[in-house]
């Protein structure tokens, strides 16, 4: 896994939304994150420099500092809610989805909501041990901009 510059962060590579939402999760990211054992990713949004959004595991996410979402939204937790349909919490956007074939398939209106469309590129990112990064922009994604080295992910289809 690359590391864009000395002390930066590590990316997988970049991660194409076709045109039915979906988007490729890196192989090695599944595996570092545990997404082939998980019963259902929360989607929670990027940060505000990066856009975007991560993906973590339910399970590992209700363990976190951000367990109160969870507890605000039960129905989120519990995957009551139909998959990809947004609560917000503090104003900002969560759901859910699952892992199919390697990739996550979100709503186009869900994905507006993290500021993503169809035919974007997002970065790929370590983030904490919480969640992987899908970003959209900032200093991160410009670097890797040139990098053409960088693999790019797609769902089969």
């Amino acid at each position: 896994m690359p590391r864009l510059v000395k002390g930066g962060k590590h990316v997988f590579g970049w991660s194409r939304v076709t045109d039915r939402g979906e988007i490729m999760v890196p192989p090695e990211a599944v595996r570092e994150y545990d997404f082939e054992d998980s019963d259902g990713l929360v989607v929670l949004p990027g940060s505000g420099r990066s856009g975007g959004f991560g993906l973590s595991p339910r399970q590992a996410f209700g363990r976190s500092s951000l367990a109160v979402v969870l507890e605000e939204h039960p129905e989120l937790g519990q995957l009551r809610i139909p998959e990809g349909e947004i609560v917000e919490h503090g104003g900002r956007p969560f759901c859910w989805t699952v892992l199919r074939r390697g990739a996550v398939r979100l709503p186009a209106g869900t994905l507006a909501e993290y500021g993503v469309g169809s035919g974007d590129r997002l970065l790929v990112i370590r983030g904490s041990g919480l969640a992987v990064g899908f970003a959209v922009r900032g200093p991160i994604v410009d670097e890797a901009r040139r990098h053409a080295e960088l693999p790019v992910f797609r769902p089969d289809t």
